[in-house]
């Protein structure tokens, strides 16, 4: 047993601060750890009482006979530093803190929280909370916790697969009670409270360690930790995550274009889906995932079979299929054939499969097309979409779902709309059947777009290397910047500095006689915007054109004229969870559009064509409208390669190549400007 996992295997659990007082909520924790029969050690600890409900109370944590696994401390908040030295003193691991008054509310309550926690750590004791509801462990009925769920009258309590992890008790708990309500059977819910020593992450990561659990859910409002997320991601666990915050402002924007683009929502964004772990909007999102991660069949691709009773099932279904960037199978040619002779006349064997009603006057239709697209290789998910199917005809097709499942051991996904009363025991059949029910198809195939994601296979990224090699200073200028990208092996044109007019014409015909001048001044970050650029500069117009740019106070640098292609923007910034490459379409698509991307460096294998791919104007790069395809595979190695330069470059730099041309044959970078975080800006 670890310390974090005493929170469900306790053997002996100290409650601090215990009462017999009627709802007091130092009672609670007793009265739930008798009423779920508990079979570990019960130790009240109040000082003016020798007995409460029946069980023996000591004076002090250090008087109760040990050993202790679990405290609960429940006691006010000025006393709860002394009651952390008695855990100490006590040789206790792990302790809950339930009482509020810290951080949560200001600067005094920050103060005395640090106080705990370094008393606690100097004594080898790890804290839960402060300011956090509890924990419930179902298989051994450790109940750490005053949360009302468990005094409601009739609560089930059957071990399940689900761990929920929630900053917010009161949430957490909640959540928990709703996926009770659905027929979810939660096997652990812990709450962290202010999280200020063991994480809801860390929490998650010592669950993901339990054979038993299935699925692990959780709610944050802290940025995470990357290095807990990537150790979370290894575990091979599902993983669905509920981060609140996604309307605040975030994002060290710095003088960096990419770097106002990647707000910090978005890279937690990127870092989830990089690591395939989902990522929900709310508490319904969340639980229709936790129902999906119930069961343990799991899809092998993308392709999804849909059949229905319905025509508008199918097509919602179908558009939810595209929405959640799932694809609809083909089906094969022998699959259709099969179909045809399965299928009335009126129905449709295309996908969607529309069995139609019919089904209700011959059951046997369910279980024939089902057989068809559980031999159908094209085909990964099954979800089965029925409406208003009441009594008999609803156990039928659950029958029918059943020995399919079994059968082909592909995951099937059942949309059935239509009031619990008309078929009442649906919803446990389904659920006994491991069968993920849904009522309507969109949620359906969220779902099955959140298995796929965490089913998918995936190559992890190493964890980033710490900063051995610094990078550039933040003087350093475009010409600098391109070395670095040269000897990186990425292209950039052919140029130089001129040192003046006559070198510059020369310079012009060096490079093919027609050139970009550009004025290299420090600190001048957007030169088009300042008049620092000139295009189709001849040798005879370089004298002019290098005079103009000269008076702007600096160098003036002469490159190549690159060919016509498709222009990105790539850039690299620091956020709180390490380097951000971004990159995206050019021109309008950035700045209109939005049409960027964003991953979190170090990149894995495949992940810049990945990103690529991703972009909404994606098919611009393939060549759309007549246009000429441009080098992808390219561009996809510039991202990578862009990510291994700056591994090792210190915090808060933003990076900026701006553009990069694409070309029919590889890619280059026309322009490149580094920027620094100001004090002002990292301290935001």
């Amino acid at each position: 047993m670890s310390d974090i996992s005493a929170l469900w295997e306790a053997e002996s659990i100290a409650v601090i601060g215990a009462s017999e007082r009627p709802g007091a909520l130092g009672r609670k924790p007793l009265d739930y750890l008798l009423r779920y029969g508990y079979k570990g050690r019960i130790l009240p600890v109040n000082p003016r009482s020798p007995e409460i409900l029946g069980v023996p109370a000591y004076p002090s944590v250090k008087e109760a006979p040990g050993p202790v696994d679990l405290a609960l401390i429940m006691v006010s908040a000025e006393r709860v530093p002394g009651a952390v030295d008695d855990c100490v003193a006590a040789g206790v691991k792990l302790a809950v803190i339930a009482s509020s008054g810290f951080a949560e509310t200001g600067e005094e309550g920050a103060r005395l929280q640090a106080e705990v926690v370094a008393k606690a750590r100097a004594g080898g004791l790890r804290i839960i909370g402060p300011n956090c509801i509890g924990a419930v462990g179902y298989e051994n009925r450790v109940l750490a916790t005053f949360s009302p769920l468990f005094g409601a009258e009739s609560v089930p309590f059957e071990p399940g697969t689900l761990a929920f992890v929630s900053q917010s008790g009161a949430l957490g708990f909640g959540a928990a009670s709703l996926a009770l309500e659905r027929g979810l059977r939660p096997g652990w819910v812990v709450s962290t409270g202010n999280d200020a020593d063991v994480t809801a992450l860390e929490v998650l990561r010592e669950l993901s360690r339990v054979p038993e659990v299935t699925g692990l859910l959780g709610y944050l409002e802290d940025t995470p930790d990357i290095g807990a997320l990537r150790e979370l991601a290894g575990s091979g666990k599902p993983v669905a995550l509920l981060k609140s915050g996604r309307t605040e402002a975030g994002g060290r924007a710095a003088a960096s274009h990419t770097g106002a683009l990647a707000t910090d929502d978005r890279v937690l964004d990127a870092a989830l889906r990089g690591l395939g772990i989902v990522r929900v909007d709310d508490i319904d999102e969340l639980l229709d995932v936790a129902r999906v991660f119930e069961s343990e069949r799991r899809p092998t691709g993308n392709r999804v079979a849909v059949v229905t009773t319905s025509g508008g099932s199918g097509i919602l279904a179908a558009d939810a299929v595209e929405a959640h960037g799932l694809e609809l199978s083909a089906l094969e040619p022998r699959s259709k054939e099969a179909l045809a002779e399965i299928v009335p006349a009126f129905g449709a064997i295309d996908n969607p499969v529309d069995i139609t009603a019919t089904v209700l006057s011959d059951p046997s239709l369910f279980d024939r097309s089902l057989d068809v697209l559980i031999a159908d290789d094209t085909v990964d998910i099954i979800v089965a979409a029925f409406c208003v199917m009441a009594g008999p005809d609803v156990e039928k097709a659950v029958n029918a779902l059943s020995r399919a499942a079994a059968k082909g051991g592909k995951p099937i996904l059942v949309a059935r709309t239509g009031a619990d009363f008309l078929a009442p025991d649906a919803p446990r059949d389904l659920r006994e059947a491991g069968l993920p029910e849904y009522p309507t198809p969109a949620r359906a195939l969220r779902a099955a777009a959140a298995l796929w994601e965490v089913s998918r296979p995936r190559t992890l990224p190493d964890a980033p290397r710490p900063g051995t090699v610094p990078g550039p200073g933040a003087e350093a200028t475009e010409p600098e910047l391109k070395r670095l990208l040269a000897e990186a092996g990425i292209s950039v044109p052919k140029g130089r500095i001129a040192a003046d007019a006559e070198d510059a014409v020369r310079a012009v015909t060096e490079v093919g006689g027609t050139a970009v001048l550009k004025a290299v001044v420090p600190g001048l970050l957007h030169k088009t915007e300042a008049g620092g650029v000139e295009i189709g500069v001849t040798a005879d117009a370089a004298p002019e054109a290098y005079g103009r740019l000269a008076a702007l106070g600096g160098q003036v640098l002469v490159e190549e004229l690159v060919d016509e292609g498709v222009e990105l923007i790539v850039g690299v910034h620091t956020t709180d969870l390490g380097p951000v490459l971004t990159a995206g379409l050019g021109g309008i698509f950035t700045e209109v559009l939005d049409d960027v991307g964003h991953r979190l460096l170090p990149l894995a294998p495949g992940e810049g064509a990945e990103l690529l791919a991703g972009l909404r104007g994606a098919k611009i790069l393939a060549g759309a409208r007549g246009r000429a395809a441009v080098d992808v595979e390219a561009a996809a190695a510039l991202l990578h390669r862009v990510g291994e330069l700056v591994q090792d470059w210190p915090a808060g730099f933003a990076l900026d190549l701006n553009p990069v041309r694409v070309l029919t044959k590889g890619a280059v970078v026309l322009d490149a400007a580094l920027s620094f975080d100001t004090p002002e800006e990292t301290a935001r």
